[in-house]
């Protein structure tokens, strides 16, 4: 599929994925978001990508939310339809639920959506320019891309409450002193950084990488008992694979493993 919004780029494991609107900030219109959809479901379904990293084009956002001219004229059977197709519920799930591993280089504007769509990946790196937040209440709405469920999940009730209640922006500081980015880091070392973080994480093997991440959404998701035996469950597969063997002979023979993902 040819891409007008949307940038991907594929080596040594590692998908990068760019949202391509400098102009409009990265707004998600229905363009993008299809676009977006395809790009995931391209690598999710590439055997030889072990890593995603979603980013923004330029240093002003890394994605600054829906674009409004959409929501304009929409009514309520339309935005619901919406949330559960090309909108925002399915393009977050589709992050979300990838077996593989998605870093989000966070570079300006991550708001509404992009709050929401950073929200989704399984880590988020800052630049120092990041800033935050789900604005919805400010234009009379909430947010629909699982920012009221993603939010607290996160960050913790009260302070998500705070931030959805107000529509408040955040800096990458705050953002990280509350637990919604993993680190922050200066904006000309944003994307080395990422991408050092991702050829790391896609050193390892991408079938014990999908169990992991798989145990770990579970789990986050239902009471610790039952995540337990969830867990249980993923080591178990993990016996049965080549590469549980290979890493702990290369562990015993003091060398460096080559996973296969078998």
């Amino acid at each position: 599929m040819q891409f007008e919004n949307i940038i991907l780029e594929k080596s040594d494991g590692i998908a990068k994925v760019t949202i391509n609107r400098p102009e409009a900030r990265n707004a998600l219109d229905l363009k993008t978001r299809g676009e977006l959809l395809a790009a995931l479901e391209d690598v999710g379904s590439d055997n030889e990508v072990r890593v995603v990293i979603l980013t923004g084009a330029g240093d002003k956002a890394f994605v600054a939310g829906a674009d409004l001219n959409l929501f304009d004229k929409m009514n309520s059977v339309e935005i619901f339809e919406f949330c559960h197709t090309l909108g925002g519920q399915r393009l977050m799930k589709t992050v979300e639920d990838m077996d593989k591993p998605v870093i989000a280089a966070i570079n300006g504007f991550a708001v509404g959506g992009g709050c929401e769509l950073a929200m989704s990946c399984d880590i988020r790196i800052a630049s120092e320019n990041a800033k935050f937040g789900q604005g919805e209440i400010n234009v009379g709405i909430i947010p629909g891309g699982g920012g009221t469920q993603r939010l607290p999940r996160l960050v913790g009730m009260g302070i998500a409450k705070e931030l959805v209640y107000t529509g408040d922006l955040i800096d990458s500081g705050e953002a990280e002193r509350i637990g919604l980015v993993n680190r922050v880091v200066p904006q000309d070392k944003l994307q080395d950084t990422v991408m050092e973080l991702a050829k790391k994480i896609a050193s390892k093997s991408p079938l014990i990488l999908k169990y992991a991440k798989m145990a770990m959404n579970r789990g986050m998701k239902t009471d610790l008992d039952s995540g337990l035996a969830y867990e249980a469950q993923m080591i178990s597969l993990c016996f049965a694979t080549e590469d549980k063997k290979e890493g702990i002979k290369a562990f015993l023979e003091k060398r460096k493993p080559e996973f296969k993902g078998r």
